[in-house]
Formats: structure tokens, C-alpha cells, sequence
């Protein structure tokens, strides 16, 4: 059966995530109890000809424009040829950072998947279908929420008693320097209370003034095993160069390119030795195909993948994924009984929640058809701000 693209559906819409703020001088969504923060949400949906819809919540508002400059080139061609569209793309967006390549390829994956009847995990080939999960926790501001390197220990222990064998700690963020001495307690705190019957990774998304901050803190890790120290200096994550360095001075092993967007420059730092494990986000890395590029690319170094923050198309990814250790499950606070940045938009019982994890500690994989997933679309209406479609 021949299919075509018959129409390509971008649309915007808002939802309340609780006891959150937007720091406007990090561009990042932060611990606030009390206050609520309207959040926007992006997604694409894809009809074929005969009505078959792949779709996919998930984009930024920087990949909608780049949706705009994809949607010619797709219109009348055929859904199942994501290969082929994902180098065309590539090429169209070439000059750009590719944001929308993602959430394009994920909904072409979600189409394919209604088309042969299976779950995107089994067209892959599927590895696995439980993952081993771990909490990741929001970012934090000075004086607020977890204000202390002992909150963050207390919710460690909260989340181990929630069945998670892993925990991640992101820092505190506002328009102040770093603090590297609380920094360093905050490894320390949460290193004695649970280091011992936890997995812990430590993220300062890129905050550290200095190398020699980097290092202080790296080597408070070692000493209590961190499983990996995650972007810690403003170099935006990028510097093969400073981070190999830094890889020489701490034994706890790294974990970048979380912002290294695209497969080569993400397969140099592996090459480089500037980092230990890779990230992937299908997100933000070009779709699940891109993802799987990397995963691939990864697996050639004997080294692991890890796939940024939550969801099903992330989970897809991991259950094909062999050299891959834990889901993101985040971003996760202790004030609310099910707290967790998700939009309310699926039916069905999928969640991300905090809650979500068995007792062994880990999710499962959706195995319906494509995402596997269905979408709350009368929710998604009442709350849309905007809508493009082409045809």
C-alpha cells in the first residue's frame, strides 16, 4: 500500500504545572511551592490520505518555526520513508539547530506504527520491556522548596522508599554565582544518607563558574561513587577539550551532550574521550531515529546511552537499547503526592509520575500501536493558543 501526507497539524496549548517558576535568567523550571506556572506545550500531528494519524506532544516553540520550513518538502510523500526524510531534513535544516526534526520523526514513527499494527519499540527490536528508572529532581532556588543540601537528602530517602534504586540531584539556580561550598555538601548530605543503597548522579546543568569548581565538586563524588557527574561548568556542555581534562582529575565518570545537538558532534565526544556516557533526547536529537543513531554510535564504543528526561518516546528508545542504564523520571519535588511537570493529556493510564514505578522500581513500555499512547485532544483544544496547518 502506497501511503501520501495529506496534511501536517502544528498546535500550541497551555497547562498548569504546581509548585513550579520559570527563572527567566536560566531559562529553567524551578521548585516553588506555592506558586503555579502556566506552562506552554507544542505538538504535530500528521495525516496520511486514508486518515491514518501519526502524532506526538513534545516540541518547542523553536522547533515549530523549523516544522514551518519541513512541511513543504513532506506534504504528498510517503510517511513510511523516515529514513529518507530524516536526511532531507537534515539538509533543510542544516543551518539551524534542528529542533523540529524530532518531534517530525517521532510522529512519522507513531504513523508507522498504526500502519503495521505495532508498538515502536518492537519495530526497533526490542531489547527489553521494564526499565530501570531513576527520580530526578527540579531545580531549586536559594531559600525555598529544597533549601538545604539536607532537603535534598530527605527526598532521597522519600524516593528510595518509593522503590527507586537510583536518584538525581539538579542544583540550585537563580542570578547568584554558585555557591561550590553548599554544592559540595549537598553531595556530601545526600552521599551519607542514602549512598550506600542508592545510585546517585549529580547535574548542575551547567552552572559552575570555573574548571576548578568542576573539579572540587567532582572529586566530593568520587568519594562517595557517584554513578556519573552530569554538565557542570558554563561551557554549555560542549568543550570535548575541558571535559577530557576534567575527566583526568576525577574518577566519577561523566556524563555530556545533553546539549551537544546532532550525531556527529555527539560521536566526536565519544571519540575525544570527553565524556563517559552519551545523552539522547528524541526530543531535541532529531527523533527516534536520531536517538537510535546515537545509541548505535554509542554501543560502537562499548560505551552507554542515556536518554534525557521522561516520556513514551523515550521509553521506546530504552526498551531497544541494550547499553542503556536508567529512565529519567523527572522532574520529580516532595510537596505534592504525585508531583511531576507532565502535561494532563493521556488517557489511557500512561504517567510519568512520581507514583509510577513496580515495585522492583522500574516502568514499563507502552505496547499498543506507535506511541502507544493516546492523547487527551478535547483537553488539548480547550486549552490551545494557536494552530498551523498545512495541506
Amino acid at each position: 500500500m502506497s501511503l501520501t501526507i495529506d496534511e501536517i497539524e502544528t498546535v500550541s496549548f497551555t497547562y498548569p504545572v504546581d509548585d513550579a517558576r520559570m527563572d527567566p535568567s536560566a531559562g529553567k523550571l524551578m521548585y516553588s511551592p506555592g506558586e503555579t506556572y502556566e506552562r506552554t506545550a507544542h505538538g504535530v500531528r500528521i495525516t496520511a490520505e486514508n486518515g491514518l494519524r501519526g502524532e506526538y506532544i513534545g516540541a518547542t516553540g523553536v522547533g515549530l518555526a523549523q516544522i514551518d520550513l519541513c512541511a513543504e518538502y513532506l506534504l504528498g510523500r510517503n510517511p513510511l520513508k523516515r529514513e529518507k526524510h530524516w536526511d532531507a531534513m537534515q539538509q533543510i535544516l542544516r543551518k539551524y539547530d534542528q529542533m523540529g526534526l524530532g518531534p517530525i520523526d517521532i510522529a512519522l514513527w507513531d504513523l508507522a506504527g498504526k500502519y503495521y499494527d505495532a508498538p515502536i519499540h518492537e519495530l526497533l527490536g526490542t531489547y527489553r520491556e521494564r526499565l530501570p528508572a531513576y527520580a530526578s529532581t527540579y531545580f531549586a532556588e536559594r531559600g525555598r522548596g529544597f533549601d538545604s543540601p539536607e532537603a535534598f537528602a530527605d527526598f532521597a530517602e522519600t524516593c528510595l522508599d518509593h522503590g527507586y534504586p537510583a536518584f538525581k540531584t539538579h542544583t540550585w539556580s537563580d542570578e547568584e554565582p554558585s555557591d561550590i561550598q553548599q554544592e559540595v555538601e549537598l553531595i556530601r548530605a545526600v552521599g551519607e544518607r542514602v549512598g550506600d543503597r542508592m545510585q546517585l548522579m549529580h547535574d548542575p546543568v551547567c552552572s559552575y563558574e570555573t574548571f576548578a569548581d568542576a573539579v572540587r565538586v567532582g572529586r566530593e563524588c568520587d568519594k562517595y561513587d557517584y554513578f556519573w557527574y552530569e554538565d557542570p561548568f558554563k561551557d554549555g556542555g560542549r568543550s570535548q577539550h575541558a571535559h577530557k581534562r576534567l575527566a583526568q582529575r576525577i574518577d566519577t565518570p561523566l556524563l555530556q551532550t545533553e546539549l551537544v545537538r546532532g550525531l556527529e558532534p555527539t560521536v566526536d565526544f565519544l571519540a575525544s574521550g570527553g565524556t563517559d556516557f552519551a545523552r539522547a533526547d528524541p526530543d531535541w536529537d532529531g527523533g527516534i531515529t536520531g536517538a537510535m543513531k546515537l545509541a548505535r554510535a554509542a554501543e560502537g564504543h562499548g560505551l552507554d546511552i542515556e536518554y534525557h528526561l521522561a516520556g513514551p518516546a523515550q521509553r521506546h528508545c530504552m526498551a531497544a537499547t541494550r547499553n542503556s542504564n536508567y529512565y529519567e523520571l523527572g522532574l520529580v519535588h516532595p510537596d505534592s503526592p504525585l508531583p511531576h511537570t507532565e502535561a494532563p493529556i493521556y488517557q489511557g493510564g500512561y504517567t510519568d509520575r512520581i507514583d509510577s514505578i513496580d515495585d522492583d522500581g522500574t516502568v514499563g513500555v507502552p505496547n499498543g500501536p506507535g506511541l502507544g499512547v493516546e492523547y487527551d485532544w478535547e483537553y488539548i483544544r480547550e486549552n490551545q493558543t494557536g494552530s498551523t496547518v498545512y495541506d
